[in-house]
């Protein structure tokens, strides 16, 4: 077996992870072996597995991409698949998770300085530790998720196989890819937001080339004055299918609701929690908490 025996199970508003520390390169999962683990029935359970390692020891990564790493501050890599084995680009809820551990493990200071920075397959990512915030919770993180390419309003249809209606959705890249459906009165025919059955993929046409995942929202206040807003949303990961919370969807989210709204800084509410997330031309600073539930000895 490629994993550890012990591993951390974690979670970032309810988007949870199997997480270990590999410093020496020599535990890189199989796809069988993630499957297995997060099967949340013969394994441990998990949207997904996260190693955390040096960006040399990560296999698919290519020279440039590890000289990048360096370049920019990354000692250390979020190697991140879905619970299915495939690979991630990108998890900001999995940022969070990764920072609390190298947080508690001692290797998050290693670098001098109050920030951590994580490499990932979408770029070196910044983490700030800001502790206690209410409403978000204990162990906060913020983390900067880059600016978020958004690609015309409402281009795309998508629909819940099974359930009558369809949405407008806008595609927006978060080093991984994205459609957001705001599920606006008089512009959408689905059900509420709540009543939405997410455990099947939903379509979307025209299809894009790659996989992608899917949110839907509904904005629940929206202040130009205050520049400030909240919004419910829900979300169908591709590589696990529902979700509780995903972190780059809420990325995703904010920046959709921006250039509908010029609202900056929202509150969203997913199944698992509360998030904040702030938007800029330049950046998208996700904040939210992240937890360490248990040690799993594997058998």
């Amino acid at each position: 077996m490629s994993l550890p025996q012990e591993v951390y199970k974690g979670h970032g508003t309810g988007n949870d992870f199997i997480v270990y520390i590999d410093r020496d390169g020599v535990q890189e999962p199989t796809g069988d072996e993630i499957r297995h683990v997060c099967d949340r029935h013969f394994g441990v359970g998990a949207d997904g597995l996260l190693r955390l390692t040096k960006p040399e020891h990560v296999s698919d990564l290519s020279d440039r991409q590890i000289v990048q790493c360096r370049d920019d501050g990354a000692e250390w890599f979020m190697d991140y698949r879905n619970a299915d084995g495939s690979l991630a680009e990108m998890c900001g809820n999995g940022t969070r998770v990764a920072a609390l551990v190298a947080q508690r493990a001692g290797i998050a200071q290693e670098t001098g300085d109050d920030s951590f920075k994580l490499g990932t397959r979408a770029g070196v990512k910044v983490l700030r530790s800001l502790g206690q915030v209410e409403p978000y919770g204990n162990d906060v993180f913020q983390v900067g998720l880059g600016g978020g390419g958004i690609g015309a309003l409402d281009a795309y249809e998508v629909t819940v196989p099974g359930m009558a209606g369809t949405a407008a959705g806008t595609y927006v890249d978060m080093g991984n890819p994205h459609v957001v459906a705001v599920l606006e009165e008089g512009r959408t025919s689905l059900p509420a937001v709540e009543k939405l059955d997410l455990a099947v993929k939903p379509v979307v046409k025209p299809k894009i080339d790659t996989e992608q995942n899917v949110e839907f929202v509904r904005v629940d206040f929206c202040d130009v004055t205050q520049d400030f807003g909240r919004a419910t949303m829900r979300v169908n990961e591709r590589g696990c299918g529902e979700t509780l919370s995903c972190g780059t969807g809420l990325g995703a989210t904010a920046v959709t609701l921006r250039a509908k709204t010029g609202v900056s800084h929202w509150d969203i509410i997913i199944r698992g929690g509360l998030v904040h997330v702030d938007v800029s031309d330049d950046d998208v600073l996700l904040t939210g908490a992240a937890a360490i539930v248990a040690k799993v000895e594997l058998l």
